[in-house]
């Protein structure tokens, strides 16, 4: 196995910063779920669909920079691993999602940056804290998530049946990603952790739907 300089590491965390924040960067592994016809929407269910993916894409990066982080500073082999593969899954999400924005003739949001450096940090001390608290964190990121896109899937127009599919996809393999992390060891984080992250989500909810 090769060994890494801390050098080596710094890059690799540049870049795969800027292949989570710069649009067009990422690409999917697997193919789009969203359904081929496209239904038609009036200009303001067309304006509340993009804000929902909005938010939705800024989760995915928030996710993508979690796992980073947490790579980075994951003590054990087999977890470092696991946030390397979990994050790739992940990827997928932000392609689906920039596909359905650029659909939507809209934008990701500018605030991504921030949630990117934010959440980089919360995963970096997450590994620092030891893995079975890393694996808790994500174990309890991805049971926010998953509440997220199941409230923004019930939130969608009847008829748009394409974001409605990505969301859905993008729900379930959330849900996988909580269940691994707990079945390999990830224990409940204290209570003023998690709410913490409740309100950093909340904050990046009510922002990225708009900017």
């Amino acid at each position: 196995m090769r060994h890494y300089t801390g050098i080596d590491k710094l890059i690799n965390s540049f870049d795969q910063a800027l292949r989570s924040l710069v649009p067009g960067t990422t690409a999917a592994q697997r193919e789009n779920p969203a359904v081929p016809e496209e239904t038609q929407l009036a200009v303001s269910e067309a304006r509340h669909v993009a804000g929902l993916m909005r938010v939705n894409h800024s989760g995915e990066v928030c996710a993508q920079a979690l796992y980073h982080g947490q790579a980075l500073t994951a003590k054990l082999p087999n977890v470092r691993l696991e946030m390397e593969k979990a994050a790739l899954e992940e990827q997928d999400h932000l392609a689906w999602c920039e596909d359905r924005l650029k659909e939507l003739d809209s934008h990701t949001s500018l605030l991504n940056p921030i949630w990117y450096s934010l959440s980089f940090g919360m995963g970096a001390l997450a590994g620092i804290a030891g893995d079975k608290y890393s694996l808790g964190f994500v174990a309890e990121t991805e049971r926010q998530v998953s509440l997220h896109l199941q409230h923004h899937i019930s939130q969608l127009p009847a008829q748009d049946n394409r974001s409605r599919k990505i969301l859905e996809q993008m729900n379930e393999d959330e849900l996988h990603h909580r269940d691994t992390a707990i079945n390999a060891g990830g224990v409940d984080l204290p209570m003023p952790v998690r709410m913490t992250m409740t309100a950093i989500s909340k904050l990046m909810t009510k922002t990225s739907y708009f900017i």
